[in-house]
């Protein structure tokens, strides 16, 4: 099920404009998509932080005044380098009929054996990208990490993703780790 988050069309601001916007309450963005305009928007902050809590994963329904809907993808977050507070979201329009590349999270599930021993997990790539039709995307990519060792390592290769999704990602990247502290 997506997440439904209330969308207006907003001017183009300069960055006082932008800076009112985000004073109150509102995080500027755009929607992108192939074969289709971009769209200026800004959403609830409040309501955007709440999805990111819960995993920030998934299709977004962006409604738009006018009963118009857009279902989208997170493509990109822009947060303050001090403050850590949101400042701009990207959002990839999907288009049912088109494979879609986007990034994945990846879900460690488990405590490593290793951490038993004075191990440390090291999580070194939290998501995953890959290509797929939109009715054929998981939500998440769950990774066992239950019966690491310290010194073992997990890397893409080791994901089990359906047939459907074509893995972009490196297969030797690195996801996951045990090390000694």
């Amino acid at each position: 099920m997506a997440a439904c988050i209330h969308t207006e069309r907003r001017p183009r601001l300069n960055s006082s404009g932008l800076r009112n916007l985000r004073q109150k309450g509102r995080l500027p963005g755009v929607v992108f998509g192939k074969n289709a305009d971009n769209e200026i928007i800004h959403i609830s902050t409040k309501q955007f932080e709440k999805w990111l809590k819960r995993g920030a994963s998934g299709f977004i329904e962006l409604q738009m005044e006018g009963d118009r809907s857009m279902t989208v993808l997170l493509e990109d977050l822009q947060r303050n380098p001090v403050t850590r507070a949101l400042v701009h979201v990207d959002f990839q329009l999907v288009q049912t009929g088109e494979i879609i590349r986007t990034k994945l999270g990846v879900k460690f599930v488990g405590t490593p054996i290793g951490t038993k021993s004075g191990g440390v997990v090291q999580i070194q790539a939290p998501y995953v990208e890959v290509e797929a039709l939109p009715k054929d995307l998981p939500t998440t990519v769950e990774l066992d990490i239950s019966a690491m060792e310290v010194g073992d390592t997990l890397f893409v290769k080791d994901l089990t993703l359906p047939p459907e999704v074509t893995v972009i990602s490196g297969d030797n990247e690195l996801l996951v780790s045990v090390s000694k502290p």
